[in-house]
Order: C-alpha cells, then sequence, then structure tokens
C-alpha cells in the first residue's frame, strides 16, 4: 500500500484556538506539510483545487511547482483538478510544464468539483458540468499522447492540427478519475482504463463501496485487464496516539468545533458525536493497532491500494501533528505497506523515454 498526504488549503481559523493565520502563512504551512511529508517518507503529497472560500487552492499548479522544488523523491498529486471548470488546453500547458519541473512526479486526480460558488463563477451549469468533464479529459487526454490535435468540441473552439508546448515529459502521465457521488466520474475511469480515487469522506463506506463496485463492473465491461485496476481511497481525518483514550482526548476540541462550524453554515451533520465519527467514517483517530485494523476493514469494502491523509494539523498543535505523523509512519504504515498490495506499476520517478512505466493496457492493447 501507498500513503499519501494531501491538503485542500482549508484558511479559517484554526478549530481549537480560533487563530485565523495570514494567507502568506498558512502557503507556508503547506509548505513545510510538504517536506515533512517527504522527510518521513510519504509516497505523494497532493494538492487540491477550489474556487470558493474557505479555499485558497485555486492555483495547485502554482503551488506544487514550489513543492517540486523543494523535494526530490515525493510524488506530486492534484486532489482534485477541476477540468469540469478550466480549458483543457491551458490545463494541459500548466500541468506539461510542472511535469518537467518535476522530472516525471507528477499524478493527477480530475473530477467535476464541488460547490455552488466555483461552478457559478466559472459560468458551469449542473446540468453541462458532467460533459465539460468529460469532453475536456478527452481533450486533455490526446493533447497529452499526440502531436497535433483535431477536436470537434462543445465548450470551447475547435482544434484543427494544433500543437500545443511543452511536449510532455511523462508519456503519458497517469490520471485518476476523482470519485464522490456519482455514476459518471466512475463510468469515465472505467471506459479509459485509468485507476478510481473515491473521496471517501463526508458518509460513512456504503455509498463509496458501491460506486467501487460499479467501477469494476464497468471495467470488466469495457474489456480491460483485471490485474490493472487500481482504487485509492481518502480518509476523514488523523490523529495517531499511544493509546485510544489519548486520541480522544486529544482529538475531541477539533471534532466539537468542527460540529458547530457544520451546523453554523447549515452543512448536514452525518456524524453527531467524536464516538460515532471514530466508529463510521473513514477518519483514522486511535491507537497504531486500531487505525491498523480501521484500514483493513475499509480495505475489505473498497479494495484499495493507495491511502490519503490529512497533510494539514487541523487543530492539533505542531507536535502533536508531527507526532502523529511519525507515529503513521513509524507504527501503522510498514504493517500495511506489508500487508496491503501496491498499485500494479511502478511508483518511482520515470523515465520519458520509457513510456511503459506508466502505461496499463486493455485487452485491444490500448494505452490506458
Amino acid at each position: 500500500m501507498r500513503f499519501l498526504a494531501i491538503t485542500l488549503i482549508v484558511h479559517r481559523p484554526d478549530p481549537v484556538t480560533g487563530v485565523l493565520p495570514s494567507t502568506q502563512e498558512r502557503f507556508q504551512e503547506v509548505l513545510d506539510n510538504a517536506v515533512l511529508a517527504e522527510e518521513l517518507g510519504f509516497d505523494g503529497f497532493g494538492v487540491g483545487e477550489r474556487h470558493e472560500r474557505p479555499f485558497i487552492s485555486s492555483a495547485p499548479t502554482v503551488v506544487l511547482s514550489h513543492v517540486a522544488a523543494l523535494t526530490r523523491r515525493i510524488r506530486l498529486f492534484t486532489a482534485v483538478t477541476t477540468l469540469s471548470l478550466l480549458d483543457p488546453v491551458r490545463a494541459y500547458e500548466d500541468y506539461a510544464t510542472l511535469d518537467h519541473l518535476a522530472e516525471g512526479r507528477l499524478d493527477l486526480i480530475i473530477g467535476k468539483g464541488n460547490g455552488t460558488a466555483q461552478r457559478e463563477l466559472f459560468h458551469v451549469t449542473p446540468e453541462d458540468q458532467w460533459d465539460r468533464n468529460a469532453e475536456s479529459y478527452e481533450v486533455f487526454r490526446q493533447l497529452w499522447r499526440q502531436d497535433k490535435v483535431t477536436a470537434r468540441t462543445r465548450f470551447r473552439p475547435e482544434l484543427t492540427d494544433a500543437e500545443v508546448w511543452p511536449r510532455p515529459y511523462q508519456r503519458p502521465i497517469r490520471v485518476w478519475h476523482g470519485s464522490a457521488t456519482s455514476k459518471e466520474s466512475v463510468d469515465l475511469a472505467a471506459r479509459y482504463g485509468d485507476p478510481l480515487f473515491s473521496a471517501n469522506v463526508t458518509n460513512p463506506v456504503e455509498p463509496y463501496a458501491e460506486l467501487v463496485r460499479y467501477y469494476r463492473e464497468r471495467w470488466a465491461f469495457y474489456g480491460h485487464d483485471p490485474a490493472a485496476l487500481t482504487v485509492g481511497a481518502g480518509s476523514a481525518g488523523l490523529y495517531v496516539a499511544r493509546t485510544s483514550q489519548e486520541a480522544l482526548e486529544v482529538y475531541r476540541p477539533i471534532f466539537e468545533s468542527t460540529l458547530a462550524f457544520q451546523r453554523q453554515v447549515g452543512l448536514p451533520v452525518v456524524f453527531g458525536t467524536l464516538e460515532d465519527f471514530v466508529e463510521r467514517s473513514s477518519a483514522l483517530i486511535g491507537s497504531p493497532q486500531q487505525i491498523v485494523d480501521k484500514v483493513h476493514r475499509y480495505h475489505e469494502r473498497l479494495g484499495h491500494s493507495v491511502l490519503h491523509v490529512h497533510a494539514d494539523a487541523s487543530g492539533l498543535t505542531a507536535a502533536q501533528h508531527r507526532s502523529s505523523l511519525e507515529r503513521f509512519q513509524s507504527e501503522v504504515a510498514p504493517v500495511l505497506r506489508k500487508e496491503i498490495p501496491d498499485p500494479p506499476w511502478a511508483w518511482a520517478p520515470v523515465n520519458p523515454d520509457s513510456p511503459d512505466t506508466l502505461r496499463t493496457v486493455s485487452k485491444e492493447g490500448d494505452a490506458a
């Protein structure tokens, strides 16, 4: 199993102290956490993309470019790239440039994105967002693979023998499809033989497991190699302590503050108590053995080989945050790495002259 640390760069007061860092301080926290993730042995670091409050992750390529300059080994992820809002030509240019700067360490997780405000900002409607996402991905995919592209499009000017630069470093780049609530993204991933990344955060596991089951059905329907099917999954929170009692004691004020915020802004409350949150959500809060056991329970439902955890302190003190990540890497990750298989491909930075390192192949021989 592989492990990512991911941030959406939420910018709001600390849930325990109430202190709001400046925008610059918040970005510096992200960079410090990326360096720490590499230092501790995480396999990837991800940055989300949102275009509305309380997020300041509207430019993930810029943030990840800085992370690329500060790190050498860790893979860089987008979480997610909102292709339904973006021009696929411009997105290609940004990410191809970033992948060169990162020397082939970039993975994309794409999706339509969430939130009414950002959809309205880009004049995208609920009726067309899935079509936009699919069209943008199809154009993006062609641009990454072909030197000249012709595409008949609905949502941007058509392309005729278009050349877009720079040409890619990874040939092709790996693209995951973010999955939260809809079968459309699941079917798109299966159609192209791409890996699926289940959000697995807001609700109990059942709706996410149902979408993963559907992904497996569609993967088989499109005739892809069963051995190449790959699933990643998120988690709703992280605090690894020496004992379960210590974990609950430290995390309780964080949970209660978050619960109050959800009620204040009118968000639905799914888990009304900390005990319910720890038991029924994907949050990894407890002793190392409790977390190992919980990841195994989720693996039985999702079959995932990649797991993301929160990169941010999110109310923990700096010392608690570092201690939790250290304990995760020293006492949890080694057990799960041994007991749950890795994805079926090489994880190391790629040689652009060896495209097979990032390619899965369907029965028809199409590169995925």
